[in-house]
């Protein structure tokens, strides 16, 4: 079907969190008629008035702004209603996983079930949401046929197409990457290749196999595994270069020269060491493939060696502060940032916990300084703030914050060692602080100049 036969298409994208919400504008502006779908009455008002709910995500205010002020664009708290008025369903309701590092599928069940309650025959249903391998197919396809009014031989088309964008760069990146798609059947998967080939712009690209645009890979499970695949290597990549990180440290080596030089040729692609990984994406979705695949020794020896990286900073800092014969016990000790990444407001996984945690249960008095959260909202994340220019003893920087680029000791007064999780901070302003950059120097380097 071509771009002008979908113009006009009616599309329900049901969860308008931060990669829902910029996809159900993106549809709107290349023509589609949309309604967001969302529990979150809030969240459904300040939507439906044209207000962007976040102010981090590039161009999403104008867009919203633009789409809502057209009429193309609006939310309800009814999905079922929703999805009878629609050609398409575009489903983007988090997965998250427990305690225990298993899926916790209840969320999405109910949006699966409140879609299904709407579904006519024919419709497009579309999970965008990572999911273990095989449960397209094996667990929402079901649902959807048990809580729908659909007779049996009532067509349901239902593929996955994973999202594969950044927040604060959702836009640009839905244009730079190919559209994955994969369906239940061969209908399916033409319908929803058809969809975003028309709801999608793609720029053209030359370091591609083939043409940008939307890619089938065949099933659902092959574009489920696509998503899982990319996102478990960068955990496994970031676990192998903080362990050569660490041990050059204590070589006094500088991996990140290492790393550049490795990189320098087209078979090596290391990443960059970190204090650690966060955010919804690299620390959960390991975990589902471990799901679909537990005996992966590879995934799991990887995103445990990535979780003790907080403990390891900490104890870097220790060895820090024991050279000018001091320890951790009773010290103030600032946590600069509480995002899990730099210009990012989220703390989802972020290190902050594991830190505040480790440099507590080790008799430090831990505190949190970030520009983008206020006092309360750090306070309503169990963190006690921190102001700079008041008193510290040691610093850790586990977000990297541009405004921690032109960081220095006078902004930390009193401080006697930090430790740069990120490689963050300038060289200069540290006289008398004992300075480490993780992956940076080790020993021979403590001392800044």
């Amino acid at each position: 079907m071509s771009s002008g036969r979908l113009r006009g298409v009616r599309v329900t994208v049901v969860g308008l969190g931060k990669i829902g919400l910029p996809l159900a504008v993106e549809y709107a502006v290349n023509g589609a008629s949309v309604v967001g779908a969302d529990i979150d009455a809030r969240l459904v008002a300040t939507v439906a008035a044209g207000t962007a709910p976040w102010a981090e995500e590039a161009h999403l205010a104008e867009r919203l702004a633009a789409v809502t002020a057209a009429g193309t664009l609006s939310a309800t708290t009814d999905t079922a209603a929703a999805v009878a008025g629609s050609d398409v369903v575009v489903v983007v309701v988090p997965l998250v996983v427990d305690d225990e590092a298993r899926p916790e599928f209840t969320a999405l069940d109910a949006a699966t079930r409140d879609v299904a309650r709407g579904l006519r025959p024919g419709t497009l249903v579309v999970y965008e949401t990572t999911l273990p391998v095989g449960t397209t197919r094996e667990r929402l396809l079901p649902l959807l046929r048990e809580h729908s009014a659909l007779a049996p031989d009532d067509e349901l088309l239902l593929a996955f197409s994973p999202e594969r964008v950044l927040t604060g760069r959702v836009f640009a990146d839905l244009r730079r990457y190919p559209k994955i798609v994969g369906g239940v059947d061969e209908a399916s998967a033409r319908r929803a290749a058809e969809f975003y080939d028309a709801v999608l712009r793609f720029d053209a690209r030359d370091d591609l196999p083939r043409a940008n645009g939307v890619w089938d890979l065949g099933s659902a499970e092959a574009a489920e595994l696509a998503k899982l695949a990319e996102t478990t290597y960068r955990d496994v990549n970031i676990a192998l270069a903080n362990q050569f990180a660490l041990f050059a440290q204590g070589r006094g080596i500088d991996f990140t020269a290492v790393a550049q030089a490795c990189n320098s040729q087209p078979y090596s692609h290391l990443h960059r060491a970190g204090v650690a990984v966060g955010g919804h994406c690299i620390p959960v979705y390991p975990r589902l493939y471990l799901h679909s695949d537990p005996d992966a020794d590879v995934v799991r020896t990887a995103r445990a060696a990535n979780e003790r990286m907080p403990a390891a900073t900490v104890d870097l800092l220790a060895a820090e502060l024991a050279a000018l014969g001091r320890d951790l016990a009773g010290l103030r000790v600032v946590v600069l940032g509480a995002a899990y990444r730099g210009g990012v407001r989220e703390t989802a996984f972020s290190g902050v916990f594991p830190l505040v945690a480790t440099l507590a249960a080790r008799g430090a008095v831990p505190v949190v300084h970030d520009p983008l959260f206020s006092d309360d909202e750090l306070r309503e994340r169990g963190l006690t703030p921190h102001h700079l220019g008041e008193p510290a003893d040691a610093a850790i920087v586990q977000a990297d914050h541009r405004d921690y680029a032109q960081l220095s000791a006078a902004d930390l007064p009193g401080l006697l060692a930090i430790v740069d999780g990120r490689g963050t901070t300038r060289t200069q302003g540290w006289d008398g602080v004992r300075r480490v950059v993780l992956g940076r120097g080790g020993p021979a380097a403590a001392h800044a100049s």
